[in-house]
């Protein structure tokens, strides 16, 4: 089983829309059984609130199931026991990296990176985007799971 802590600052804009996206994503290879995806926090400003309205209102828009979430925030033990976790711009790759006390195992990236792109995932609290942090989001999304099939064994269709 592959699994997956998807985190920025607040947990329920970015963080959260990625938990739904790859939820999405898998069920519709039928991999539920092959993967564990969850989201966290870096901050604590957000603790146990629901996932942003803008966030809710886009994956309803797309169709894409929102998962029950509440805001909780990375902690150190997270590091052992995700196999990758994944922020979405510089602040939250230095702030996941602080918490994990290191990145010795190279667990920590940008999410990104699986499309071969270097730049940030904006935060919609701060632009009010979320039709451009939504399709980012599905960017980077589609591609960590083509970059994890291969591990399963597993061709994309």
């Amino acid at each position: 089983m592959i699994k997956i802590l998807f985190v920025c600052h607040g947990n329920i804009c970015r963080s959260t829309m990625c938990e739904s996206v790859m939820t999405h994503l898998i069920n519709q290879h039928n991999l539920s059984d092959q993967f564990y995806i969850f989201s966290a926090a870096t901050s604590r400003e957000e603790i146990g609130n629901p996932p942003h309205y803008g966030t809710v209102q886009k994956l309803k828009q797309t169709r894409i199931p929102v998962i029950p979430h509440r805001a909780v925030q990375m902690t150190k033990a997270d590091y052992g026991k995700y196999d990758y976790l994944i922020g979405m711009d510089a602040a939250n790759i230095r702030n996941i990296t602080r918490i994990a006390g290191g990145d010795n195992d190279h667990k920590i990236y940008k999410l990104l990176s699986f499309a071969g792109l270097d730049r940030d995932i904006a935060d919609p609290w701060y632009t009010g985007n979320f039709d451009e942090t939504y399709a980012d989001v599905q960017q980077g999304c589609t591609a960590l799971l083509r970059t994890l099939l291969p591990k399963l064994n597993i061709q994309t269709r």
